[in-house]
């Protein structure tokens, strides 16, 4: 890939910003955006980030966990994964508390596997998904006590090809699963050479 097809961060300025909704997890905002030739009017989530994990043990399968997401009114099948959302902690550190509380695991070997906005017309939310990689179980003393949604997660260990072939044929929708698997699997594909340092 060339400089010229690679996303920029090219901020324009922002002369009006006004909170709408103050929610639970986001907030609602609008801006007014100064876009040179023109001045438009923005609505959109304002999101504190996430983070995804793709757990890979060493039989080469991917840890996914169901979970009831109610915008959509489905059972999803997704990689362990929580919001930024504790003031200065690094993302890599975030996924690795996630990963303890979600799936009572330990990664020895932790990579920055890819990066994306989930829906950047209408949120600034933005994942970066990790490889983890030489599992350990957190001790059961150790262990989070999961509630709501989180409670009911139902674990599975899919091997990554099979993973692969239920994002293709449309039998696994959540965002952060479809490319987290499909990017595992590419890097894999190129001997691991394509990881970044978490």
């Amino acid at each position: 890939m060339t400089a010229e097809t690679a996303d920029q961060h090219a901020p324009r300025p922002v002369l009006e910003h006004e909170l709408l909704h103050h929610g639970k997890i986001w907030d609602l905002v609008s801006e007014q955006v100064d876009l040179g030739e023109s001045q438009v009017v923005r609505e959109f989530v304002d999101h504190p980030g996430a983070v995804a994990i793709i757990a890979l043990d060493n039989q080469e399968r991917v840890l996914l966990l169901r979970q009831y997401r109610h915008p959509v009114r489905a059972e999803l099948w997704e990689p362990p994964a929580g919001l930024r959302d504790v003031e200065g902690e690094a993302p890599v550190l975030a996924a690795a508390r996630e990963l303890a509380e979600e799936a009572d695991l330990r990664a020895g070997q932790w990579h920055l596997l890819t990066e994306f906005h989930t829906s950047p017309g209408g949120s600034n939310e933005s994942i970066l998904v990790y490889l983890a990689r030489d599992l350990s179980p957190v001790p059961e003393g150790e262990r989070f006590n999961r509630e709501d949604e989180e409670a009911g997660m139902v674990p599975v260990w899919v091997p990554l090809d099979d993973a692969v072939d239920a994002v293709l044929t449309g039998r696994l929708h959540s965002p952060s699963a479809t490319v987290g698997i499909l990017a595992a699997a590419a890097a894999r594909d190129r001997g691991w050479m394509t990881l970044r340092e978490a």
